[in-house]
């Protein structure tokens, strides 16, 4: 199943909540701890905020798009039948897929506008790249609610014809050689429930 280009776009975005929420940690004004603060302008208090509608913006889209993502994952009906035969967790490769970004923008500060602009073209250039790639539904945050990546061997049960793919995997427990399971392919991942 493919995925639409602006549904692959809100999927790319809630993969990028944990670093909305970092941009937002580093937009706080930390000087003002302690002091009275409000949420909205006015002489007697002080915004505790340096952008409040970028940052705040940012990490409600995020974390819209990432609820969007478990709502399309939820709502994927596997229909095909896979017979499993080889099942490598992955846990390191999600992170690999988010912490060279996060790390590189650690520096960004919504006052700059360089920098922001900077950021969006960054953010936008690893949407084609993902989208491309067809893993735009692999998310890291998705560890957190369950969803283990792994690389397996599968065939049609009864099948001769040995593939190899990335598979999500909503279970607390390891996907088991031999055994036969629902799947349903978005892009190049499989969503095995």
């Amino acid at each position: 199943m493919g995925l639409r280009p602006y549904a692959a776009f809100l999927l790319f975005l809630g993969s990028y909540l944990p670093l909305s929420v970092i941009l937002l940690v580093q937009n706080f004004k930390y000087e003002l701890w302690g002091t009275p603060l409000c949420w909205s302008p006015s002489s007697t208090c002080l915004m505790p905020l340096r952008q409040p509608i970028l940052s705040l913006s940012f990490v409600a889209v995020c974390f819209a798009c990432f609820l969007f993502t478990l709502v399309v994952l939820r709502a994927i009906k596997p229909r095909q039948s896979i017979e499993v035969l080889e099942s490598k967790h992955i846990p390191a490769d999600l992170m690999n897929y988010v912490l060279p970004y996060v790390v590189a923008f650690m520096g960004i500060d919504y006052n700059d506008i360089g920098k922001f602009i900077g950021f969006l073209v960054f953010l936008s250039w690893m949407f084609l790249v993902t989208f491309k790639s067809e893993r735009v539904i692999m998310n890291p945050a998705l560890s957190v609610f369950g969803w283990k990546l792994h690389e397996i061997k599968y065939r049609s049960p009864g099948g001769q014809v040995v593939l190899t793919s990335m598979a999500l995997y909503d279970s607390a427990s390891m996907l088991a050689p031999s055994q036969t399971y629902k799947a349903q392919s978005v892009q190049d991942v499989l969503i095995i429930k």
